[in-house]
This record gives C-alpha cells, structure tokens and sequence, in this order.
C-alpha cells in the first residue's frame, strides 16, 4: 500500500509530510509530584559525574524505521552534562535510520503540560519520566500499555533488573521500559573501617555501630540524613531489610503495622543511642571527609563530593533501599500519529543494554539492563558495581496514585521513634491510620 501511494504521490508531483509533532513551549514553574517524597526527603539533585568530552556513541541497533519521514518528540527530565552522552546515543540512532528525527525536550513541569498538550495532539511520543508517575499518567490516559504493542513479561524479566521490572508494572500491564536505576548504598571510609570487618547485615551493623561508639566516643559509625527526620526515603533500606514489601501497595494496602516495620522501627531506636544528634546530606557529608563518622548511607549523587574530598571510600550493599528507576513510556498522541512503531524502536534501542553502558561509562549512572549492570567494564568500577548490587536486592518505588500517601505518616513516625516521643509499636500503629485513612478518601 504504501508502495502505491508513493507512486501515485511521485505521478502527481506531490511529496509525504511529515507528521506535526512539535511539543508546546512550556513556561510554567515546576510543581512537586504527588508521589514523590517531600523536598527534604529527597536525594540532592546534582550530578554525580562530568562526563568525558571524548565519550563516543554507542552503536546501533539493526532494525529499521518504516520509510519516510518521522518526527519523534521525546519530553524528559534529563538535565546537566548527563544530557551530552544521552543526545549521542540519540544521534546515533537518527544517523542509522534515516528519515527519524528526534526532538528532545524539557517542560519545566510535565504534569501541568500534558495536561493541555494531550488533549490537542501535541504533546510528546514519548516521556522521560520516573516510574512513580506511570499511575496517575495511566489514569490520565497520557501513557499506553506496552503489553498491546508486543511488550511481555518474558521480555520485561529476561533484559531488565529485578526492581526495575517490578517498578514499571502496574494492574498488571506493562507501562514502560526502564533505563536506569538510583538508590542508596554505605559508602564507607576505608581509612577507619578495614573490608574484612564490613557489616554482613542491619543487625551486624547495629552491633558494629555500637563498638565503634564505645571505642570512639567523639565519632559515629554510621550517617544517614534520614535518621531522626521526617525522611521515609532515606530510612527505607532498614524498614525493607527487615521485610516490608512497601509501605503501600497498588490495591492501597499498606504494610506500616506490622511484626517486619515495628522490627525496623525498635532497630532505629536502638541506633539513635550510637547515632549523630543532628543529621543532614551537609553534616553527613562533612562528617564524612572529616573522619568523624565510618560511613554515609547515601546515593551515586554524592559521589563527586565524597572523590573531591580525597576520601578513599568503598560502597557496601544494605538492606533493602527504595530504587527511583527512570523509564521511557510511550504516549497516547504517538498511537494517534501512527508514531508506535517508530517510538517503540527508540524506547527498546535507548533502554538496550549497549547503549546504556556507554551512558553508564559516561554518567556514572545505574543501568537497568541486566547485561549491563553484568558488564566487565561497569563491573570494573567499584560506584557502579557497588550500587548496581544494592539496587538488585532494593524495592522498586511505587508507581501507584496511592503513594502519595505514605510519605508524611512514615516519616513522622520515623521521627518519633529515632527521638524516642513513641515507642515503634505507638507511632507505627499512628502511620498505618493516618494512611489508611488517606487512602480512604482517595478511592
């Protein structure tokens, strides 16, 4: 057919178009995701790494776009020098499938800018966007299931990470393809704690915390900026470690009041007797570089202050951390342009574990392919090694509209448990009501 048409085109003198996929301008301020923790529970949003200037693009797949010209506008939240190794890869896709064009932008606030983008038609073919937004975006209809475009399960578990794969499932259809993964890890100072006396587990490294007080009064084992502040992200590796599924799942059950979360909680207040009185990303940081604490539970973000600090440092897998994952998701305009195809190829070739190595080489990013992570090469370099095994054993953070839920009760529960205002038991029992009763009202 189409054969045809480009004959009958070619007797008439006329030409294909290409499709009007031109994203708006977008002015507005950002907004705070409703499912996103509080500003001050999250991780700092700086880079981890400057990239290298000689970073070279990764090769190509072979597949094919369809002939003729496509225009593919991709809405993303990448942002520093992260983006030079990223359009590369991009690049290097349009150079091997001529006729694709791709258009990268940032909305300063992608909630508020589909909202009015959508509906017209013009809105991206694709989203880069974290996993915690697929379920309002799929209630929205902004974002299509990938399951009716050949996406499976088999496929989803057999390319990607355990916490990834599990971070963009939702009511039981696949909502996106990730890239790549952020969590946190130990990094220990390897002038005060030697390898072979690394803690094996949370009750291990309570213990050892404990000794290193009492062997060293004016310095602390461990910093986290999540001990003794409303931080549900931070304090999630000890709550998880001791076998809470979530805090709240995609039916909004939530799992606060439980014999696994009260275990984690009694956990936090034992530490406090051995912990810092005041604990931010700053006074861990500082801490940290100082000699004053052995380790700071912290993310691959920090690891270009920790190196510029000259501190030599391991990273050391603990518990189960909360794994942000970022994913591509392909959008309800793109289905209406006829972009599927097309924007399907680009999410699979991006998420593929070629093109996220070099970008990992180059970022210092997580990957979320499995081959990736697996790598000699990733593998070589202890950040990118050492965080990819705590992202493995991590819980992917939700994606459900419930999650908004679960944030303020938990980390004020946190807080009262690490000052001792309420026993585990008293202020856990208080987090589940106050979240069952929010979820009450959202359904």
């Amino acid at each position: 057919m189409f054969a045809l048409l480009a004959l009958l085109l070619t007797a008439c003198g006329g030409t294909p178009a290409a499709s009007p996929t031109t994203a708006p301008a977008v002015t507005t301020a950002p907004a705070a995701d409703a499912t996103t923790p509080p500003t001050d529970a999250t991780a700092p949003a700086t880079d981890a790494t400057t990239p290298p200037t000689d970073a070279t693009a990764p090769a190509t797949d072979a597949t094919t776009a369809p002939a003729g010209e496509v225009k593919i506008t991709i809405w993303h939240q990448w942002d520093g020098k992260y983006v030079d190794a990223i359009q590369a890869a991009f690049d290097a896709y349009e150079a091997s499938h001529p006729g694709v064009t791709i258009d990268l932008s940032k909305p300063d606030d992608v909630n508020n800018a589909l909202l009015v983008a959508v509906p017209a038609g013009e809105g991206p073919d694709i989203i880069g966007w974290a996993n915690d937004q697929i379920g309002q975006s799929a209630l929205a209809g902004n974002i299509v299931p990938l399951d009716d475009y050949g996406i499976t399960q088999e496929f989803l578990s057999s390319t990607y990470e355990p916490a990834a794969v599990n971070g963009v499932v939702w009511q039981e259809k696949i909502w996106g393809l990730p890239e790549s993964q952020e969590g946190i890890a130990l990094i220990y100072n390897k002038a005060l704690v030697a390898e072979a006396d690394l803690p094996t587990s949370l009750d291990d490294l309570l213990a050892k915390a404990t000794a290193f007080k009492d062997a060293n009064p004016d310095k602390t084992y461990v910093c986290n900026q999540g001990f003794g502040t409303a931080d549900a992200y931070h304090v999630a590796p000890v709550y998880f470690g001791f076998g809470v599924p979530a805090y709240v799942d995609a039916e909004g059950m939530a799992y606060v009041n439980t014999p696994e979360m009260i275990k984690g909680g009694e956990w936090l207040a034992a530490m406090s007797k051995v912990s810092l009185s005041e604990q931010s990303y700053d006074i861990c940081k500082a801490a940290l570089a100082e000699g004053k604490v052995a380790m700071w539970w912290t993310g691959p973000w920090a690891i270009a202050g920790i190196e510029e600090d000259g501190v030599d440092y391991g990273i050391l897998s603990m518990g189960k951390p909360f794994v942000g994952i970022k994913t591509l998701l392909l959008t309800k305009n793109a289905v209406d342009r006829g972009n599927a195809e097309v924007a399907l190829d680009i999410m699979k070739y991006f998420t593929s574990a070629e093109v996220q190595k070099t970008i990992a080489l180059a970022n210092k990013t997580i990957p979320a392919a499995t081959a990736a992570v697996q790598d000699a090469e990733i593998q070589a370099l202890p950040t990118l090694a050492g965080f990819g095994q705590a992202m493995n054993a991590g819980v992917p953070m939700a994606n459900t509209p419930f999650a908004s839920a679960q944030w303020t009760p938990v980390g004020d529960a946190s807080i009262a448990i690490f000052s001792g205002a309420q026993a585990p038991a008293d202020a856990l029992a208080a987090a589940q009501a106050a979240i069952e009763d929010a979820i009450s009202q959202m359904k």
